[in-house]
């Protein structure tokens, strides 16, 4: 039988995963995911995601793909994987793509979101989706240092080490603070891709900003600088989310 290209998309809570990529030792969602895809269609598969996110790290559309020789449908391989798959792992769509197609390679863009929990309380049944930040940030410093960052850029100050991306440059189309309700905040960033903790790192700088410690005038410095030592920690991984992930029209 010929065979097919499937794409995939799903969303996952990343809590109890290593994150995306199979590793030796601990559970992935890539190793859960081809375990269950194996079964699916009876043969070994590998399935390529349209980026690696972190341990702890949650999706609400990573898109991936696989090729197999199986006739099942789409529509019955996506009930039947989520009939397999754990409740913290869901299959929003399956459908046939055309063979080039490549969940990475032909990706355009993605989009992060990052939420903080801006107040004196911990959320007990948030803690496992925010940075909780007990003192108060300056949301308008925060925004206009954000804003720094569109546009086409060497993101070296936000690049953490063992990356192995050799071109540090990136567009950002969008880079976004919101304040959906009082004490959340939600950092959104849009690029034509992002460098190994890219995201945290721009995060964990802006809440430097947005604490005083730092001036949204020293962040553009510590921006241009392409030295990670200057700018901020990296922000923990519970409160990132990978929330679109762009193509061209399949045609």
């Amino acid at each position: 039988m010929e065979e097919k290209n499937i794409k995939l998309v799903l969303s996952y809570d990343g809590s109890n995963y290593h994150g995306w990529q199979r590793q030796k030792n601990a559970m992935t969602v890539q190793e859960m995911m081809e375990e269950r895809i194996r079964m699916m269609v009876g043969e070994p598969v590998t399935l390529t995601g349209s980026g690696r996110t972190d341990a702890g790290v949650h999706a609400k559309c990573q898109v991936c793909n696989f090729r197999t020789r199986s006739g099942i449908p789409p529509r019955d391989m996506k009930k039947g994987l989520n009939s397999l798959l754990p409740e913290d792992i869901y299959i929003r769509e399956a459908s046939y793509v055309p063979p080039e197609f490549h969940a990475r390679y032909s990706a355009r863009s993605k989009t992060y979101e990052y939420r903080i929990l801006n107040r004196r309380e911990p959320d007990v049944f948030l803690r496992n989706y925010v940075w909780h930040i007990q003192r108060p940030l300056d949301h308008h410093a925060m925004a206009e240092a954000f804003g720094l960052l569109a546009g086409t850029h060497d993101f070296s100050s936000f690049r953490s080490s063992g990356s192995g991306n050799l071109n540090p440059v990136r567009l950002v189309t969008r880079a976004e603070l919101h304040v959906p309700e009082a004490g959340f905040l939600c950092v959104v960033m849009e690029a034509d891709g992002f460098l190994r903790h890219m995201v945290r790192n721009v995060v964990g700088t802006l809440v430097e900003v947005g604490l005083g410690k730092m001036s949204p005038a020293r962040f553009g410095e510590v921006f241009v600088s392409k030295d990670r030592r200057l700018a901020g920690i990296k922000a923990p991984a519970q409160g990132l989310f990978l929330v679109d992930v762009k193509y061209p029209e399949i045609p």
